[in-house]
């Protein structure tokens, strides 16, 4: 797995699919999970339809670089946020999503891409926003999926998904993998499947077991703040997909990011959670494809 410095102190891990010398792809994953998330067959999958894809871990999660030095309790940050300290839940998270989405292009540059298209998921989604807001001329397009704007108003949880996400999962092994299946309360209500939750928690925790980065990339998502007002000046090419499925993110954070991104496209995916089930990799493909062309 090769592994490159980004930036002074951050290193990072990624894969790549296809020819380098089509259009590039940069899969960018959300919030605790590793690059295996997207998985294999999809970005064999969107390279067979001439895409250069690559897949990478976020900072503090997989294999790139542990942010160690800064140890974050989560019940203690949600007591901050919660209490309305801000400064002092400031204090707390050594970075922010600006921080995450640098990460990403300095990714491309390592890489030899000046341009790319980004395709983000979930926090993965607030940080390719992020990328397109900041570094408008380094995105080709944007394709938003199961996301939001960062309004509090929005694309909030299910109390029943907030519950599942903010439970730890055991430390040992067998339990961890078990703990998975819990994650059928925001996947597709006809196509979820606890063995494939199953069988990526057990790659994920054999590849790296690492909650302590889970707070810190709370804390850079929660502490980022609104991106709504931005979006509404965005220029960059925007496709928004959402699953009408999706309890994690309510479809409501992908109507909004729609209506915020001046001609941004809006598919909504009916039987679509918080996931991509295989049986609906056709539909998204395609739209990414058509979107990337």
């Amino acid at each position: 797995m090769p592994i490159v410095e980004v930036s002074p102190g951050v290193s990072i891990a990624y894969e790549s699919f296809g020819d380098p010398g089509d259009p590039p792809v940069l899969l960018v994953m959300g919030f605790g999970a590793q690059l295996l998330a997207w998985h294999e067959d999809f970005c064999r999958a969107l390279a067979d339809r001439g895409r250069y894809v690559i897949r990478y871990d976020n900072r503090d999660c997989g294999l790139s670089t542990k942010f160690d030095s800064h140890p974050v309790d989560m019940g203690n940050l949600m007591a901050t946020v919660s209490s309305g300290d801000i400064p002092a839940a400031h204090a707390m998270v050594p970075y922010r999503l600006l921080d995450m989405a640098d990460d990403g292009l300095g990714l491309l540059t390592a890489l030899g891409l000046e341009r790319a298209h980004v395709v983000g998921s979930s926090m993965g989604g607030m940080i390719a926003q992020t990328m397109a807001l900041s570094y408008p001329e380094r995105v080709l397009t944007l394709t938003s999926m199961m996301s939001s704007t960062g309004e509090r108003e929005y694309g909030q949880p299910s109390p029943e998904a907030q519950a599942v996400l903010f439970s730890p999962r055991p430390a040992h092994r067998e339990g961890y993998v078990a703990a998975a299946e819990k994650e059928l309360v925001w996947a597709s209500k006809r196509y979820g499947d606890a063995g494939v939750l199953r069988e990526l928690a057990e790659a994920q925790y054999d590849r790296s077991y690492y909650p302590a980065g889970i707070a810190r990339q709370l804390g850079a998502m929660i502490l980022s703040g609104s991106r709504a007002d931005q979006l509404r000046e965005l220029r960059v090419p925007t496709l928004v997909i959402h699953g009408l499925d999706d309890t994690l993110i309510d479809p409501s954070g992908g109507r909004r990011t729609a209506d915020l991104v001046p001609g941004a496209e809006l598919l909504l995916i009916p039987g679509m959670g918080h996931d991509r089930p295989r049986e609906l990799w056709p539909e998204i493909i395609d739209a990414v494809v058509a979107h990337t062309g």
